[in-house]
């Protein structure tokens, strides 16, 4: 009895499958490997935070499952410092950054991708200089200009040195020099002049990077720590990442209590990153990645 051959075309992607499946196994290690380098330190945070009072800390091996989960710590971290008096000073340094640098960059980016003018070319390495520059090695300089133009001791004077950043500025740029060249020649046939080609032409086009421009720059300006300990003085005017630098003791510093002030920190980033993830994506993929 004659065996029917089998059909090539169903024989070789099976082959095919079975020959790609150590390279998918390799590249799921890799990810599973990366993913455990980026939360674990988070997972180990919130482990902290909710153990008791009683229970041990570090323990061979860890225990990242508390035996008896608590919230007190998150009470006594509320109780301890204003919290939502140093959440708002937060919020207010943030939303300037991020309106700063959406305005700043994006007028800044498109200058330099699509007009034309004498030392653009200058300008563009300039800012790439400044990436290079480590902001350590300027923070006497900006001190002295924010306390000549008396600044300092307040929220201003804290976001004024991230206002428009210099990565935001190339990331707008490229994104705007990826655009076709026939949008802006058919907006110029039609009479329309420079402002009207930026705002009607090639902003709704970048809107996914101008959402990874607005995120860099919430997390940046949230997240900072030493500019605002440096030019701040009042405790009222402190930012979250400053004011919980008091939960430290004199001499001993509750890993629980530090926890959950991280994580209460945390939870802003966690939601503004959360809205805005779908645009985030798609202005990675969009502009802000290509070369």
């Amino acid at each position: 009895m004659a065996h029917p051959r089998p059909d090539p075309r169903t024989v070789a992607p099976a082959v095919r499958r079975r020959g790609a499946h150590p390279g998918s196994v390799l590249r799921y290690i890799i990810l599973t490997g990366m993913a455990v380098l980026l939360a674990g330190p988070l997972v180990w945070q919130l482990s902290l935070s909710l153990k008791g009072a009683g229970e041990p800390l570090y323990t061979q091996p860890p225990k990242l499952i508390p035996e008896h989960p608590t919230l007190e710590h998150f009470s006594e971290v509320l109780h301890r410092i204003p919290v939502g008096h140093y959440l708002l000073n937060s919020l207010t340094v943030a939303a300037m950054a991020v309106v700063g640098n959406v305005v700043g960059a994006t007028c800044a980016g498109y200058a330099l991708g699509k007009l034309r003018f004498r030392g653009r070319g200058a300008a563009a390495m300039i800012c790439v200089a400044a990436l290079l520059v480590p902001s350590e090695t300027v923070l006497i300089s900006q001190f002295l200009l924010i306390r000549s133009a008396g600044l300092v001791n307040t929220l201003f004077g804290v976001v004024v040195p991230t206002l428009v950043a210099a990565l935001n500025v190339l990331l707008m740029r490229n994104a705007f020099s990826n655009l076709p060249q026939e949008f802006e020649e058919a907006a110029i046939v039609d009479g329309a002049n420079a402002w009207q080609r930026f705002i009607r032409v090639s902003v709704p086009q970048v809107k996914g990077v101008i959402t990874v421009v607005a995120i860099f720059a919430f997390v940046g300006s949230w997240n900072d720590f030493l500019w605002p300990l440096i030019t701040l003085s009042d405790e009222d005017k402190y930012t979250l990442t400053v004011g919980l630098n008091r939960l430290r003791g004199t001499f001993y510093d509750d890993p629980r209590l530090i926890a959950a002030g991280t994580i209460i920190a945390l939870v802003p980033i966690v939601i503004f990153f959360a809205l805005l993830q779908r645009y985030f994506f798609r202005g990675l993929e969009s502009g802000g990645l290509k070369g």
